[in-house]
């Protein structure tokens, strides 16, 4: 019998997701299905995504992250066919113990599957793969690139690692 891969856990050991710092996110659909938007813009128009109803329930839930994480701000944020990418930044300062971001994505995702599976009808489907991706930011110039790269993803979605034709 063969052995299981033993899975990579995705978070760096030792640091603390609580404290205070910008970190960028990326989450992936289940199976990376073009579920969230279409990417729509011709001739002069820029690119931007155009939020099918699963987009619209993760923008209302994204919008809603400060209020129930008063330490979170969102500095940009952006809901592609199949991914989202979240540039935040939590403060150092107030509730003890301090929310992390891992507790930040862990309701985004519980959130918006339980309103998408209450919308469709479907109990138990999941939108989101299982993990997603971080990136402590380090400075004001890694800020920036990745300011830039998610201003700039739309335009850029059909050379994107996630591209698919969207529904």
């Amino acid at each position: 019998m063969a052995e299981l891969q033993k899975r990579k856990h995705p978070r760096l050991k030792e640091y603390d997701y609580g404290q205070g710092g910008g970190y960028f996110l990326t989450v992936c659909t289940y199976q990376r299905r073009c579920v969230l938007s279409k990417i729509v813009g011709r001739g002069l128009a820029p690119a931007e995504p155009l939020l099918l109803p699963a987009g619209q329930i993760v923008a209302e839930e994204m919008g809603l992250l400060p209020e129930r994480f008063p330490t979170l701000e969102l500095l940009q944020t952006v809901i592609m066919p199949n991914h989202i990418h979240i540039l935040l930044r939590m403060s150092a300062a107030g509730a003890s113990p301090r929310p992390t971001v891992t507790d930040v994505m862990r309701v985004l995702k519980s959130l918006t599957t339980r309103r998408w599976n209450e919308r469709n009808e479907t109990r138990g489907c999941a939108l989101w793969q299982r993990s997603y991706y971080d990136h402590i930011l380090r400075d004001e110039n890694d800020f920036l690139n990745h300011w830039t790269y998610i201003a700039q993803n739309p335009a850029r979605w059909a050379d994107d690692d996630y591209y698919c034709q969207s529904l």
